[in-house]
């Protein structure tokens, strides 16, 4: 039996990652991390996963629960391994009870906590005995933002963002979408392969795909995958990774052949890389970003795909005055609070703010200002985002074209065939209704 401190025990090295995020590590760095140090075989590394991005979703309703079965607060690190407990009785089916409450319990006395494996085991039996019959424990306060958000584990500002634009019923939905394990996504080379073709190699090594609605280029993986730099194709440079959401921004700018693009946040490069695909290689990229360091990830990418037209330039795109005048299309896909990617990010929930939200708006104001004077007369700009919030969207996006008057928005609904509705003259992607991570797309012609 592997001990419970073992580096070959999942729960345990689960337990190492959230200590970690806890003090202040990023969940995705912290995973990494711990499974590197680890010594655990495939499916005990995508259990200890699920623990750690479980617990960090769901920490307010776990948080709830531990407050409403303990009669005083527990030390941080105890909380934890409480999480860790009642994630598994809660959220994981596959796990059954009494395993859930033994391994906890093991793990308690094994971190300094042997005295009080009699409280842990306790505390969890109870959470056991209170769901019987199907009845859910967590009490619920009557106030509807407060009951989703506790409910769903969100902050409450977030959900009163929603609330606010898309009403209760859709925003129980978003919070639900949210809490789903992302899926992967690829966009294919059309330099380099076909669709077809990555499908067949990727089942050859018994990885089933389905083509992606609204992209000619992009395909879902279905299940657990492993390494995705070790799928067929990738060193090949057939396709990269790059959720659905972010495929239709390169869609939207329509970059033609010849023509001189500029992608002003560019890196990692995922959308620079696929404006040359569609511009098959011929004509000028630049891609722009004010960190050199990640700009190397957008050269790494470019070589991998056997892309020769990118160009980078490190630089704040606010203050980068050689491309006045010089861009046929540009592409701004902005700095934002990522509140359409809670699913992938586990703890961007927790990190994000109102006030957060305010400063960034500033950023984006800024950016498109200036980005605005790169474009040629009658040429385009596209303005992403993967937020849902309308601070960083639509009142960007507003408050430009009413201080630009010779610059308007373009139907972008067009570009998809009607394939994507949209009842405004830009494009929200809500996740719910798409199936793809929170996006927000406008695009504007310069008079």
């Amino acid at each position: 039996m592997t001990s419970p401190s073992s580096p070959s025990n999942p729960r345990h090295i689960a337990l190492l990652a959230l200590l970690a995020v806890q003090k202040g590590a990023f969940a995705d760095a912290a995973v990494d991390q711990a499974l590197y140090r680890s010594e655990l075989e495939s499916r005990d590394r995508s259990l200890m996963t699920e623990l750690v991005y479980g617990c960090v979703r769901r920490q307010r309703t776990l948080d709830t629960l531990v407050a409403q079965f303990a009669q005083k607060a527990p030390a941080p690190k105890l909380r934890l391994i409480l999480h860790l407990g009642l994630y598994q009785l809660r959220y994981l089916d596959q796990i059954p009870a009494s395993a859930a409450v033994n391994t906890t319990v093991e793990l308690a006395k094994t971190n300094g906590f042997a005295g009080l494996s009699g409280f842990v085991n306790g505390l969890l039996r109870q959470y056991i005995r209170a769901s019987e019959g199907g009845t859910d424990p967590l009490q619920l306060p009557e106030d509807a933002i407060a009951r989703l958000g506790m409910l769903h584990s969100f902050p409450d500002w977030i959900v009163q963002t929603w609330v606010d634009q898309f009403g209760l019923q859709e925003t129980e939905a978003l919070c639900q979408w949210f809490n789903q394990p992302p899926t992967i996504d690829l966009r294919v080379n059309p330099l380099k392969a076909t669709v077809e073709q990555v499908q067949a190699a990727l089942s050859h090594v018994g990885v089933e795909s389905d083509r992606l609605p609204y992209s000619p280029q992009g395909l879902r993986l279905r299940g657990h995958v492993g390494a995705v730099q070790r799928l067929p194709g990738f060193a090949e440079g057939w396709w990269m990774v790059q959720d659905g959401s972010a495929q239709l921004v390169g869609y939207l700018l329509d970059p033609q052949p010849g023509e001189t693009v500029i992608d002003a946040c560019s890196a990692p490069g995922g959308k620079s890389a696929h404006l040359a695909e569609l511009m098959g290689d011929r004509g000028v990229v630049w891609a722009c970003d004010r960190s050199a360091n990640r700009l190397k990830k957008v050269a790494e990418n470019a070589q991998r795909l056997q892309l020769s037209m990118i160009q980078t330039c490190a630089g704040d795109s606010r203050s980068l005055d050689q491309f006045v005048g010089q861009g046929d299309r540009v592409l701004l896909d902005v700095p934002c609070s990522g509140l359409g990617t809670l699913h992938r990010h586990a703890d961007a929930r927790w990190r994000q703010s109102a006030e957060n939200i305010a400063e960034l708006a500033q950023l984006q104001h800024e950016l498109l200002d200036h980005a605005s004077t790169w474009v040629k007369p009658d040429g385009v700009l596209v303005y992403s985002t993967c937020t849902l919030h309308p601070l960083e969207n639509e009142a960007v996006v507003q408050q430009f074209l009413s201080t630009h008057p010779d610059w308007q928005l373009e139907d972008p609904t067009q570009w998809f065939n009607g394939a994507i509705a949209s009842s405004h003259p830009w494009l929200t992607i809500l996740p719910h209704h798409h199936n793809l991570d929170g996006f927000f797309m406008a695009r504007l012609r310069r008079g």
